[in-house]
């Protein structure tokens, strides 16, 4: 897979202070690339360097091959554009948002509206060409964003938070929208995104940012899979428990996290600790059932999140448990609030953080 952009040890310093410290990052083409951090940890300015709206104070930046400089960044930046997660509309229609930067480069008539008409598709916003973008809802406004930048087809589309804030769904819309441009128009995506959620499920690759550096980068399941101290401390996590360990007689432990709930896990480990149980390693049932799970609880549901395909739950067994399903699982066990159900996971699911 070639590399379509790269930052060589790229440091940008804002007076005093170090947004990005000495940065090496390429850019694969045809990816979705995932920077995953809390606020301040260099995401958007990240962002904005590779939209050539920001300039290193160190360091190089290269572009399909060539490096950026002064001379060709105007150039470059026809072939990349960033959505801010502040949405910005002109006041008028959403047409007119739509084709604006498709009428700065000139592109014909006939097919400038063609453009529009299969964005406004993919962000599920087909009929909305005449309302004004300023009077559509918080959700509707980012897909106008999102559509704008879609039309204009660049090679690198920068997405900064583009679901934040949303409800559920709107984030699904967006989300699929981002998919399809991945997969239908071949277009290259960076992502800057908290929720680690969302970085399970839409990046191919997954960059992991704290203090202005990348810590770790490869595949969500090679960066999630081992949930470290850095990324609890700011990622939307659900499933982390504190408790006192001990070790038992058989070589497992047992953690007390409070309210008579038990947790057993494999290795041996004594004293306080924090555990994680990633919501898609437990199984759920509607009824009791045999399993060689170590861990099983019974329950009630107390909170469902629809997230387009899956479904999140909470249920209540003593502490608060967060378990994803398929939608289509969901609606088989017809599956609602109160209701009752049966939960199980292996000692090898309960990881210490």
């Amino acid at each position: 897979m070639s590399i379509i952009a790269e930052l060589r040890e790229v440091t940008k310093s804002f007076a005093n202070q170090i947004a990005l410290n000495n940065v090496n990052l390429q850019v694969r083409e045809g990816e979705i690339l995932g920077l995953l951090g809390p606020n301040g940890s260099g995401k958007t300015t990240l962002l904005k360097i590779l939209a050539f709206i920001e300039k290193p104070t160190k360091g190089e930046v290269n572009f399909g091959g060539r490096q950026v400089k002064d001379s060709n960044a105007g150039q470059m930046r026809m072939e990349s554009t960033l959505v801010f997660q502040k949405t910005v509309l002109f006041s008028t229609t959403v047409h007119n948002n739509v084709v604006y930067g498709l009428k700065i480069r000139g592109k014909p008539k006939k097919e400038v509206e063609e453009l529009v008409r299969k964005t406004l598709k993919m962000v599920q916003l087909e009929g909305f060409e005449k309302r004004h973008a300023k009077r559509l809802s918080g959700g509707e406004q980012q897909r106008v964003a999102l559509a704008r930048a879609l039309a204009l087809n660049t090679r690198l589309l920068l997405l900064d938070e583009p679901t934040a804030n949303l409800d559920p769904k709107n984030v699904s819309i967006v989300e699929e929208a981002i998919a399809a441009a991945n997969q239908e128009l071949k277009t290259t995506i960076v992502m800057a995104t908290h929720n680690m959620f969302q970085a399970k499920k839409l990046p191919h690759r997954i960059a992991l940012m704290e203090n202005g550096k990348i810590g770790e980068i490869g595949t969500p399941t090679e960066v999630l899979g081992k949930l470290s101290k850095t990324l609890a401390s700011f990622a939307a996590v659900d499933n982390i428990f504190t408790g006192t360990a001990k070790t038992t007689e058989d070589g497992t432990t047992h953690v007390e996290i409070g309210s008579s709930v038990k947790l057993e896990m494999t290795g041996q480990y004594n004293g306080d600790v924090s555990v994680f149980i990633s919501p898609e390693d437990i199984i759920l049932s509607k009824s009791r059932f045999a399993s060689s799970a170590r861990n099983a609880f019974k329950g009630k549901i107390i909170e469902i999140s629809d997230s387009g395909s899956l479904v999140r739950l909470r249920v209540d067994v003593g502490k608060l448990v967060t378990v994803q399903i398929t939608k289509r699982s969901f609606n088989e066990m017809e599956l609602g609030l109160n209701a009752e159900v049966f939960l199980a996971f292996k000692a090898s699911s309960v990881q210490i953080v």
